[in-house]
């Protein structure tokens, strides 16, 4: 059986030879698993040891390992961690690999008295599937407090992204304090890679607000990976990611330049937004504005705010009904647009005033209402997913929609 694996160390694959695999978490000892204490050297030496994923880095279960005299490492995920494995530069023969393929290794170790393998190191691997994915470790909604909004917004790269590093890492110290890298992911590192988007489009299109920037990365964003199926989630054994854990979808700079139309939202209408959520002096702190009165303002609920996409909390009594408005500005050529629901989420019917729209000029507005009415088949604590596209000739604007029932 052969298994994939990453290790961005990686040795001749000509030293690759059959060696005793060992795992020291077959005792159940918690600490054992994830290979955290001193090893003994006369139950690892000379052998390739198994060691459960734990927060602490590759890295370091790798020094344990071979202090006490292993010759190889595989790392191998929890069920927590699925199918996200990292390329960290260890400091002797490894690689990572996902839950899946670790439940593979444990049954055969397990049933065989004298199992032995091999780590063979192939380089780099291009064409990888699924990709993109969503990582376990992504952070994921829906935000306990707000239900209003549907977060995250957007995915983007974060796993095994080569970053500049301040010390030198990998089993072959040169001495070179300078121009150092190291594999990294993280939340960290998806966050740069939208920043520098965002500062490529705010080049491009100077005139555009904070918000018009995040609805055209927001309603062009990718929701297919490269094989043409929806983005998988690592954590649910690459199930189809929901929104909760992919947002619109994952960053697609060249499309987030030219979204034809985008969903805009002046600073002062945030404040009927805050005021349904918060009292007159929190919202005076949070938009520094001394003479705001919530009492004397219209709140909104944060599914009237002018988003890019639609989260919803809707009663299970069929009939219910609720009402929400939209607004897109023009930022491409004159077009005529048509609106269509894609895909109903379950227990809702939607209805749209408008089946089209014809802009005629750059930055011209047009506005749009949604009808939700329960149709009596959802359970409370159900979501369901959908999404809208303001479809024209050259441009499709999408727009996931969530709805969660109580």
């Amino acid at each position: 059986m052969e298994i994939d694996g990453e290790s961005a160390y990686q040795p001749d694959t000509h030293n690759a030879t059959n060696l005793e695999l060992v795992f020291p978490g077959a005792t159940g000892i918690y600490y054992d698993l994830e290979c955290s204490l001193q090893l003994n050297p006369a139950n690892v030496k000379g052998k390739i040891v198994l060691c459960e994923a734990s927060p602490f880095s590759g890295v370091g279960i790798g020094r344990r390992v071979k202090a006490a005299g292993g010759e190889g490492l595989i790392i191998m995920n929890t069920v927590k961690q699925g199918f996200t494995t990292y390329s960290d530069p260890h400091v002797l023969p490894a690689a990572h690999i996902s839950h899946v393929d670790a439940q593979k290794l444990l049954a055969y170790v397990g049933s065989t008295r004298n199992s032995t393998a091999s780590i063979v190191f192939k380089g780099t691997q291009f064409g990888a599937s699924p990709a993109p994915s969503v990582a376990y470790f992504s952070g994921r909604g829906p935000s306990q407090y707000n239900g209003g909004i549907i977060k995250p917004d957007i995915i983007a790269p974060g796993v095994n992204i080569l970053a500049a590093w301040p010390v030198e890492v990998g089993p072959n110290p040169t001495g070179n304090t300078t121009s150092t890298f190291n594999f990294m992911s993280g939340t960290s590192m998806a966050t740069p890679h939208v920043s520098g988007i965002v500062a490529d489009l705010k080049k491009n299109h100077p005139d555009w607000s904070p918000a018009m920037i995040k609805s055209a990365i927001m309603t062009t964003a990718l929701t297919e990976d490269l094989d043409g199926n929806p983005i998988a989630d690592d954590a649910f054994s690459h199930q189809p990611a929901s929104y909760f854990a992919m947002g619109a979808g994952h960053v697609n700079p060249e499309g987030a330049n030219d979204p034809g139309l985008v969903y805009d939202t002046q600073p002062l209408d945030y404040i009927p937004y805050l005021c349904g959520m918060y009292s007159t002096p929190i919202v005076k702190s949070i938009v520094r504005q001394q003479g705001i009165d919530c009492s004397t303002i219209q709140s909104i609920t944060a599914a009237e705010l002018n988003y890019p996409s639609i989260g919803l909390r809707m009663p299970i009594a069929k009939g219910s009904a609720i009402v929400i408005t939209r607004a897109v500005t023009n930022v491409g050529p004159a077009e005529l647009y048509d609106l269509q629901i894609k895909k109903m989420p379950d227990g809702v019917d939607i209805r749209s005033d408008t089946k089209n729209m014809s802009f005629l000029a750059l930055n011209e507005t047009q506005s749009f209402r949604l009808q939700f009415t329960s149709n009596g088949t959802a359970q409370s604590g159900q979501v369901s997913e959908g999404y809208l596209i303001l479809n024209s000739t050259t441009h499709v604007v999408r727009s996931p929609i969530s709805v969660t029932y109580y």
